[in-house]
């Protein structure tokens, strides 16, 4: 683990050895959508993201940012950003100073951070429609990140990468995850499961991701869709 600074430069550095490379293909199938970030789309992303958190919401180590979004590649983008600047992850509620969440989550948002924290609404969609009607207060992701910069300064001395837990420790998780289910840089996951729980960032994210490999991310899965997909996507590995 020597030389580690954060956990977004721990995942993405490696990988940007190949930067056109695809690192999260995204499927909504009750929406038609697909959506593919290559390695460097995917870093400029989780920069744009991480200099949002930290230069407009005073963001940074130590800090503790509810994700409170669905599998989805802005998600992504988020959970990297926030490692980028040395803040934390956190999957659920409490004690929080920023919480970034979907419009019909804005109570939880609200809990998560208190009259003191900063909420980010997220539309997730494709074009960067912004949030109808936000209330007074709340920043809209869309709007705002087009303001920001797709490269950024890593953080060198993180706080805790995710729920708690050290970006070391998360690292050594994710790999070792990797290795248990023979995970690669020729792997193409599939998968619909959620990334809800800090487990599940670690096995269906980020276990991927140190592999070398990409994921195929698929909201509201359709099974006939899904057996088509498996082949047109060449893909060699699925998450329950």
């Amino acid at each position: 683990m020597c030389g580690l600074t954060n956990l977004g430069s721990a995942v993405l550095d490696p990988l940007l050895a190949l930067p056109s490379a695809p690192r999260i293909t995204h499927y909504d199938d009750a929406t038609g959508e697909r959506i593919e970030l290559s390695t460097v789309t995917l870093a400029n992303w989780a920069a744009k993201t991480g200099n949002l958190l930290r230069d407009e919401l005073g963001a940074g180590p130590g800090s503790r940012v509810a994700v409170q979004l669905p599998a989805h590649w802005q998600t992504l983008g988020v959970l990297l950003g926030v490692w980028f600047i040395g803040a934390e992850v956190v999957l659920g509620q409490g004690d929080c100073d920023v919480a970034c969440c979907t419009v019909d989550r804005l109570d939880e948002a609200d809990a998560a951070v208190g009259q003191m924290g900063a909420v980010v609404a997220f539309s997730l969609d494709a074009f960067g429609k912004p949030v109808a009607d936000l209330p007074f207060g709340i920043t809209d992701y869309a709007t705002s990140v087009r303001a920001h910069g797709d490269q950024i300064v890593p953080e060198r001395q993180p706080g805790p990468a995710l729920d708690g837990v050290s970006t070391g420790d998360v690292l050594a998780a994710a790999t070792a995850s990797a290795t248990a289910r023979g995970l690669n840089s020729g792997s193409r996951v599939l998968s619909s499961a959620p990334w809800d729980t800090a487990d599940a960032v670690v096995d269906r994210v980020l276990a991927v991701l140190v592999a070398g490999g990409s994921l195929v991310q698929v909201a509201h899965p359709d099974p006939a869709a899904q057996v088509r997909r498996r082949e047109a996507e060449k893909v060699t590995a699925e998450l329950g």
